[in-house]
């Protein structure tokens, strides 16, 4: 909605050397499979990108981001009855079992490295050495230099043979790319700045959650997220929307944009 103000505004406005585009996708939540490649393809030569997520209950917008990957780990096994003949089997829950205590140590809070496995399945029946097991991994990093270390240790961890007769595969299933904060810096400052021209302060802030402005960063577009108007308790029952936020913010990103165009010509 924000955007669509801002849009119009500028249309008013006229006589912009840029062209302005604005992009929705609907597929953000589970990693942007399909909007990436149209967010690349929008985003590429742009002078500047401004990602209308919810801006922070402090009323700050986001200037860094962590980065994130979900990976789904199969381990298969050998079935066998666990009380006739427990030792022919090979227990592919027993083996998933260990990867993720291994994988979980990964967890680093001092770097902002974090490892979760939160869906697990596996098993045929309790008196049945387990065949087969899953997991689904969650992983988030600061950096791309994290992301890269983190990725090798995950796959060693996953092609080590914990149990004989066992095997592991890895599969990626979606990924964020970091919004590293020299990514924003300029373009954060000129907001800043007309934001306080407008009447209201703000300031920079740092989230673990990722979004797709880690995409348009990793092109080396200068890019500010969480423009959007304030909000809080995303992804609850409780979630809400400050709509007194929505004018003030529209106008400090149209406002944003015409001074990147002044400085253009």
């Amino acid at each position: 909605m924000l955007n669509l103000f801002v849009l119009r505004a500028l249309k008013r406005a006229g006589g912009l050397p840029f062209a302005v585009h604005a992009l929705f996708t609907a597929d953000e939540e589970i990693g942007s499979p399909d909007g990436t490649a149209f967010i690349r393809a929008a985003a590429e030569g742009a002078l500047a990108v401004f990602n209308a997520e919810p801006g922070r209950v402090s009323g700050n917008v986001v200037t860094a981001r962590k980065g994130g990957a979900a990976f789904r780990i199969e381990v298969s096994g050998r079935a066998a009855h666990s009380g006739v003949s427990h030792a022919d089997g090979a227990s592919a829950i027993e083996a998933l079992a260990r990867k993720i205590v291994k994988l979980h140590a990964l967890t680093d809070y001092a770097s902002g490295v974090t490892t979760n496995v939160g869906v697990i399945e596996g098993g045929v029946s309790r008196n049945t050495v387990a065949p087969a097991a899953s997991a689904q991994l969650d992983t988030r990093f600061v950096d791309n230099a994290q992301r890269e270390t983190l990725f090798q240790a995950i796959a060693a961890i996953v092609a080590e043979e914990e149990i004989p007769g066992t095997r592991a595969t890895l599969t990626q299933t979606s990924g964020f790319l970091p919004l590293e904060p020299a990514m924003s810096a300029a373009l954060f400052a000129r907001y800043q700045a007309q934001a306080a021209r407008l009447g209201f302060a703000v300031e920079g802030e740092f989230t673990g959650g990722c979004s797709d402005a880690g995409t348009t960063a990793s092109l080396g577009v200068p890019t500010l997220c969480g423009t959007g108007p304030v909000g809080a308790k995303m992804h609850t029952d409780e979630e809400y929307c400050r709509l007194e936020t929505c004018v003030p913010r529209a106008q400090a990103v149209a406002a944003t944009i015409l001074d990147l165009a002044a400085a253009s010509e």
